[in-house]
């Protein structure tokens, strides 16, 4: 058998003749071999975008609540580790190594993925460590994903879009259906996109489900304080005494030239509300973006449908919020000129990454660091962040799916973007060519794949 973590990882890729093979039925018989039967309570979040951030919040409160947290998601930007984290610790290769071994022994001939093989290694490191709670992110759709193996007690859904149309279906009720598989009877599942498919309404209903949706059993408001002076507020208005409220029930829509509020400063909160109660004078995640109120909320839903068996005081809220961290997610790198990265992949994704440059103070010039996978949707991506970028800095992806620079340089010229078009033979080279290129005062937004964010920190030498 294999000996170190590297060598295992080679291994279990070429176990599997597909990359991805959906279905239950394998993952089912090897779980049952292992006897992998967890006795604490699951969170499982799927979504077409946002899974990442809410899996991160609900780690970050449930450890400042004391509890010892399991947390499996996927994929990794630089080491397989970061899969797996035991009360915020990543796993160590030679538990990893073990847990492979052990899987490989119950296995016999039935054939797994490299991502079925390692939820299951995830779930027997929870298990061994004997965990108060696990947290499993979906890797692809949710009704027939690994981790669907395992009963939840919450399932969570972020977001539904246009994503993986050859695994999941080319509609959003499609896509809809998938990622409501995984949800249980007598559970509560929460949906965190605000235009809710009827496909999550229908198979709540059909299997008796709980569901509870942003805007109508939970949701959340933003309060702006007014600036010290008095003069103009943080939306750019207002001049007098208290806050100033504004009610959501969808994702918030800031028009250009409308800052985000700063984080951890204390200058703006947010309070969160739902069927059970309400959570007041909130601090904004330390996770940026536009859209992280949603996720925050999906994820403080999720903690009161589990308020009887993980309670989570008020404090533990406030830390695990301000101390959440999540690479690659709209992530800002210290320095001159301002380097952001994230990890946007379909057009869901770009938009909200568009709609938060939009929502930054204007600076002379924007380059993009742009790389991406060749099965997803290159146009649909580069259309929704084509006003925001002055010069496009395209590279390969040194991977079976990776699109060349070239190939992605003529999507581009095909799309019509606006801005300039260079191209380079990896992410490396490119954000090199970038600092080279930047004034202080401009902008660098590396985007388009994992792979992207990956190879940009490594060039960074930054840290998971």
């Amino acid at each position: 058998m294999p000996n170190t973590l590297t060598d295992w990882l080679t291994y279990l890729e070429s176990l599997h003749p597909k990359t991805i093979a959906l279905g239950l039925e394998r993952v089912v018989q090897v779980k049952q071999r292992l006897n992998l039967n967890p006795d604490f309570p699951i969170i499982t979040v799927g979504g077409t975008n946002g899974k990442g951030s809410v899996c991160a919040m609900l780690e970050s409160i449930l450890h400042a609540a004391g509890y010892r947290v399991g947390c499996y998601t996927s994929p990794h930007l630089l080491h397989y580790n970061e899969r797996v984290r035991i009360a915020k610790r990543q796993a160590s290769d030679a538990e990893l190594c073990t847990s492979f071994e052990k899987i490989e022994q119950a296995r016999g001939d039935i054939p797994l993925t490299y991502f079925e093989f390692g939820t299951l290694a995830a779930m027997q490191c929870f298990i061994g460590h004997k965990v108060d709670v696990a947290i499993l992110e979906v890797g692809l759709g949710g009704r027939l994903d690994a981790v669907n193996v395992f009963d939840n007690d919450c399932a969570v859904v972020t977001s539904v879009d246009i994503d993986h149309t050859d695994y999941l279906g080319e509609t959003r009720e499609q896509i809809a259906f998938e990622k409501a598989g995984i949800f249980r009877n007598g559970k509560v599942a929460i949906c965190a996109d605000a235009d809710v498919p009827q496909a999550i309404r229908n198979h709540a209903q059909q299997i008796g489900a709980k569901l509870w949706c942003i805007g109508s059993e939970f949701g959340f408001t933003e309060n702006f304080l007014p600036s010290p002076a008095g003069g103009r507020g943080i939306e750019g208005e207002g001049s007098g005494n208290g806050a100033r409220t504004i009610s959501i029930a969808q994702p918030l829509t800031r028009p250009a030239g409308h800052h985000l509020p700063p984080t951890g400063e204390g200058k703006a909160q947010w309070s969160y509300r739902s069927l059970v109660g309400s959570r007041n004078v909130l601090p904004y995640p330390a996770l940026r973006g536009a859209f992280q109120l949603n996720n925050a909320s999906a994820a403080l839903a999720a903690l009161d449908a589990l308020k009887d068996k993980l309670p989570v005081s008020m404090e533990a809220v406030r830390r695990g919020l301000v101390e959440v961290q999540l690479a690659g997610r709209f992530q800002f790198v210290p320095g001159r000129p301002t380097l952001i990265l994230d990890v946007a992949h379909n057009p869901h994704a770009a938009r909200s990454l568009a709609q938060n440059l939009a929502g930054l103070p204007p600076c002379p010039h924007t380059l993009a660091v742009f790389a991406m996978l060749k099965d997803k949707d290159m146009v649909g991506v580069a259309a929704a962040l084509d006003p925001l970028i002055d010069t496009w800095l395209v590279a390969g992806i040194a991977a079976p799916r990776g699109a060349t620079a070239g190939a992605l340089a003529q999507v581009l010229q095909n799309t019509g973007v606006r801005g300039d078009i260079q191209t380079f033979s990896n992410v490396g080279e490119a954000l090199r060519y970038a600092y080279n290129a930047a004034g202080e005062n401009d902008r660098i937004a590396a985007f388009g794949s994992f792979y992207t964010v990956a190879e940009a920190m490594a060039a960074k030498g930054l840290k998971f």
